[in-house]
């Protein structure tokens, strides 16, 4: 079988469990090859199928997340690695991205509140290079896989990183002030029903947040203002139906809120200021 029967095979396959069937067959073909995606649709679809790549694909009809079975993810144009234990970085947290850089172009200092593979922290030093950064989350694997995407993405910023959970009193006692603050913070509801991929795989501490999916908000929000330099801005992000609750938790402290929207058009992001 070639590359390309194998995929189509794959696809059809992966159809039951997957909205996106042929695009993770493709990637996972990708991978078994060793070669990038682009690379393998242009040249390689007439070569022989790999052997191992039967076994990635029933992992994904397994619903494991492509990104775990791949061991990494892209996010703002760079690819970052993942492994489970991590919460796997979304295209629709990329709103973030766009919220800071139009919000505060040039950072000194970026803060980014539970950095997971450090997607945002790390794509935000990228993008400014003048700036310095400091990660905390309380999952000791999230630490080291930032460290180690870091590394591989050559970020030359001066960087920290801290094991720290904001439910604990003092994690931020000797941080200093920052003038932009990152944070995508635990948010579903933990009662709410979430595909298979997502439930089964992904880390709770890092999506579910009480009843509501509002504890964490209700937490470091109050916390926010004495990590903030004058004039600094903080991007959260939301759930697509919490802006009104997390705006009026902001309000309460004393913010003034700006809602940004994802490309779907849902609302995604708060700037708090």
């Amino acid at each position: 079988m070639t590359v390309g029967e194998a995929i189509r095979a794959a696809a059809e396959r992966l159809a039951a469990t997957s909205d996106t069937a042929r695009i993770d067959a493709e990637l996972l073909m990708a991978h078994a090859l060793g070669i990038g995606r682009s690379d393998m649709l242009i040249k390689a679809m007439r070569e022989p199928a790999p052997e191992g790549f039967a076994a990635l694909v029933e992992r994904r009809g397994a619903h494991e997340p492509v990104a775990y079975i791949t061991g990494a993810t892209e996010f703002y144009g760079r690819v970052f690695a993942v492994e489970p234990g991590i919460l796997i970085p979304r295209g629709d947290s990329e709103t973030l991205i766009e919220a800071a850089l139009a919000t505060c172009p040039d950072p000194r200092r970026v803060l980014d509140l539970g950095v997971g593979s450090g997607a945002l922290l790390l794509t935000i030093l990228a993008e400014c290079p003048g700036a310095q950064g400091v990660g905390i989350d309380a999952s000791a694997v999230a630490i080291d896989v930032t460290g180690e995407n870091a590394s591989y993405l050559g970020i030359a910023n001066a960087w920290e990183l801290h094991c720290r959970d904001w439910r604990t009193p003092g994690w931020a006692d000797d941080l200093g002030t920052f003038d932009l603050i990152l944070c995508n913070p635990p948010y579903v509801e933990e009662d709410a029903a979430l595909d298979a991929q997502v439930r089964d795989f992904e880390p709770a501490s890092a999506l579910f947040s009480g009843p509501e999916g509002l504890d964490d908000y209700r937490i470091l929000i109050p916390q926010l203002r004495a990590l903030m330099n004058p004039g600094a801005a903080t991007i959260l992000e939301i759930g697509a139906m919490q802006a009104e609750a997390v705006r009026a938790l902001a309000g309460q402290a004393g913010f003034t809120v700006e809602l940004r929207c994802d490309l779907a058009g849902r609302p995604r992001a708060l700037v708090l200021g």
